[in-house]
């Protein structure tokens, strides 16, 4: 006969497993009636009643009445997560740019920042130091730090996500980095941190909350000064035996091509990255941004030199697709960053490729599509990386929050 302890215990991890179903749902969909939670988790009307009501204890869920809609009987009860209830610290390092963002339970994006630095600027600790006076920036930090739950960042780099070390950013110039322990100690907001490449966090996001929503096998190419690619298979991200899967702009295309910074030669950034779509159109390498606008704007008038330098890239960037296509079979690429600022340009030129490069049968089912979140799919995506240890256990945290409504309500 099972004691009492076992049965507590597989009682509780139940109970754990359904709190997360519900978290996940309200976290991904937004507001959902208690029916729609009940056909979405397949629990019972109970069950969903019970657990919502140690949500709505802890402030991270509210319940109103739901709109009938002229349907006959009672209106089930509308869920909606609080945006205050659960905060995250969602940070980005780009080679051109630092972002910071408080992200709420749901999505909301509650303030954003982001800010041009100068590329020399490459530093760890100048870096680690402007992240912290980005924070500090955030005015909305300090009225939220109680309900801060995690701290996620998005690097161009290679990142062993166990303890956030960076084992190589080439374009920041770092190699063998604690990023991780850098971070934590300089923000001191006691709440744990969590880093992944920037385009494995663009593939979470697009997935979750953009235009890739709804579809299970995902390569997200993320193009600016390098090129990165995350990959979704089966609603899960491949990460490789260290975390370090989908450099794809270090896979070697051009046997004759230049030299890349990660000390290869012919790498697919160095065909498709921003310095190589900017020399070819006569522009200075290290344009930046700016740069690529004015790049656009040339080619929007017909300049046969910036079209042909989009033409290039568009070209190489689609045999590189086609490659990865015919090896995993997704059924959505997106395109991230500057890709997705040039995609309206380099579409045919894409699609053209994978005509001719691509296995006919995985060419079928595949579609390229820009990213629906733009330039900052990669910040967000920390902020889902950041929410992921609430999401996967919540009663860990509504245990102190019920307490402490306990205590103030008495």
């Amino acid at each position: 006969m099972m004691s009492r302890e076992l049965v507590g215990q597989r009682s509780e991890t139940v109970r754990r497993a359904n709190l997360s179903a519900i978290v996940r749902e309200l976290h991904a969909r937004g507001p959902l009636s208690r029916s729609e939670l009940v056909a979405r988790t397949g629990l019972t009307r109970s069950a969903i009643r019970g657990l919502i009501s140690e949500f709505v204890l802890a402030d991270l869920v509210s319940e109103e009445r739901s709109d009938p809609a002229g349907a006959p009987g009672r209106p089930s009860p509308l869920v909606r997560p609080r945006a205050d209830g659960a905060v995250v610290l969602a940070l980005e390092v780009s080679v051109d740019s630092l972002a910071a963002a408080l992200v709420g339970l749901g999505g909301k994006t509650l303030e954003h920042v982001r800010v041009e630095r100068p590329r020399g600027h490459l530093g760890t600790d100048e870096i680690v130091g402007d992240l912290r006076g980005l924070t500090d920036r955030l005015r909305l930090l300090p009225a939220h730090r109680d309900v801060l739950i995690g701290i996620g960042i998005a690097i161009v780099g290679v990142v062993r996500r166990s303890d956030g070390f960076v084992k190589t950013a080439p374009n920041l110039g770092w190699r063998d980095i604690p990023l991780g322990d850098l971070v934590t100690a300089a923000l001191d907001l006691r709440v744990p941190v969590r880093i992944a490449n920037e385009a494995d966090l663009g593939a979470l996001v697009e997935l979750r909350r953009g235009a890739a929503r709804g579809g299970d096998d995902v390569l997200f190419v993320q193009g600016e000064v390098g090129v990165g690619g995350g990959i979704i298979v089966d609603g899960q991200p491949l990460g490789g035996v260290a975390g370090f899967a989908g450099e794809i702009g270090h896979m070697p295309i051009n046997p004759d091509g230049l030299a890349c910074r990660c000390g290869s030669v012919g790498c697919l950034e160095t065909e498709t990255g921003e310095g190589r779509l900017l020399a070819l159109a006569g522009q200075p390498p290290d344009a930046g941004r700016d740069g690529v606008t004015r790049l656009l704007a040339a080619a929007s008038a017909g300049d046969p030199v910036a079209l042909a330098a989009l033409d290039h890239v568009g070209s190489w960037l689609g045999r590189g697709i086609a490659g990865l296509v015919n090896m995993l079979n997704p059924r959505v690429v997106i395109l991230g960053g500057l890709f997705s600022r040039i995609h309206p340009f380099i579409a045919d030129r894409i699609e053209s490729q994978l005509d001719r490069y691509a296995l006919a049968a995985p060419r079928e089912l595949v579609r390229v599509a820009p990213a629906a979140l733009g330039v900052d799919a990669p910040l967000l995506g920390a902020a889902e990386l950041a929410f992921e240890p609430f999401l996967a256990d919540p009663a860990v945290w509504l245990g102190p929050r019920e307490m402490l409504a306990a205590a103030a309500s008495a």
